[in-house]
């Protein structure tokens, strides 16, 4: 008759465990993921985002953040989201000039000092680890350009390091690495969301309103006016008439709107953090994408936080049936 590798009879049956055993031993509650994305002062619709998740009943298991986005995600884990809500709506131009400490020396513009203590206030030496739901803010190594995933130690610093716009914040140092903002290699951290065990990714894309996309321009060329013909010295009447017609021309011309420096830059550092992520979003779809309508909300008006948080909510609650139906697939399949 003989016995199998394990000794076992093999005239004799195997048992297997009841199917009911075998579901138990298995099963355990779906778990969802946010990715809040990057975007300066448009940062604040993910406040409308969580609450209108919130009051739909549905919560995050797992929050991935990088910049504004680690900001509020950092906050709702700690339980905080009502203290950023409040700080955000009290912000007036004013007071925003009152927390920038400009530094003409160092490796930015602004030293972030006083944007430190405001965090410190609120969540104290509270560690990632603490948190009663997972979270992790993604950052950027200077020199290596390596993507740092902040999972441990002080919360405080892990959101510091998420939002150090290069040569608008000081980097921070972080176990040995110095660290700024993750929009240079993660702007939307889906991919984080997934690796901390997230089973349905939710991402929020700051700058994903078509208004604010750049896209192809085919074929373009010098757009110059051919020069306008000089006036002939046949009367004073005449020059004049001509010099007017010149003026004409020159002024008919679109004008060119005058940027400054500090414009400039961050409008660079958003084109680039855009296609970086649509190129990181085609590479690791999330299941659903919110994407606010926020193309006339600045960079830096942070001031207008009550229209910003308004239009969070309003993307979210329209996507909310689709997003309810997506969570019910999942966990039926789970």
């Amino acid at each position: 008759m003989g016995v199998d590798w394990f000794g076992r009879d093999i005239a004799q049956p195997v048992l297997e465990p009841p199917d009911e055993l075998l579901v138990q031993s298995s099963a355990r509650p779906l778990r969802l993921g946010l990715a809040l994305g990057s975007g300066a002062a448009r940062g604040w619709a993910h406040i409308g985002v969580l609450q209108a998740l919130l009051d739909a009943g549905i919560a995050p298991d797992i929050i991935a953040g990088c910049s504004v986005g680690a900001v509020v995600g950092g906050c709702h884990a700690a339980g905080k989201l009502d203290a950023v809500e409040g700080f955000a709506r009290s912000l007036t131009k004013r007071r925003i000039l009152g927390l920038l400490d400009v530094q003409l020396a160092g490796a930015g513009l602004i030293g972030g000092e006083r944007l430190r203590l405001l965090l410190e206030r609120d969540l104290g030496p509270l560690t990632i680890d603490d948190l009663k739901l997972r979270f992790a803010a993604v950052s950027t190594e200077i020199a290596t350009g390596h993507e740092v995933w902040l999972t441990q130690g002080s919360l405080v610093d892990a959101i510091r390091a998420s939002y150090a716009l290069p040569g608008i914040f000081e980097p921070v140092e972080s176990g040995g690495r110095v660290l700024m903002d993750g929009a240079l290699v993660n702007p939307i951290p889906v991919t984080l969301a997934r690796a901390l065990g997230a089973d349905v990714v939710i991402c929020v894309n700051l700058n994903g309103d078509p208004r604010s996309r750049g896209t192809v321009i085919p074929t373009h060329g010098s757009d110059r006016d051919p020069q306008p013909p000089a006036p002939m010295a046949t009367g004073w009447w005449s020059r004049l008439q001509a010099r007017r017609r010149m003026s004409e021309a020159l002024h008919a011309r679109p004008a060119i709107r005058v940027r400054r420096p500090a414009s400039i830059l961050t409008d660079a550092f958003n084109i680039a953090q855009d296609r970086i992520a649509r190129s990181r979003l085609a590479g690791d779809p999330p299941d659903l994408m919110i994407s606010p309508r926020l193309a006339e909300i600045g960079l830096f008006e942070f001031h207008r936080a009550a229209e910003t948080i308004s239009l969070g909510r309003a993307a979210t609650n329209k996507l909310l049936p689709e997003i309810q139906e997506v969570l019910a697939v999942h966990a039926a399949n789970h």
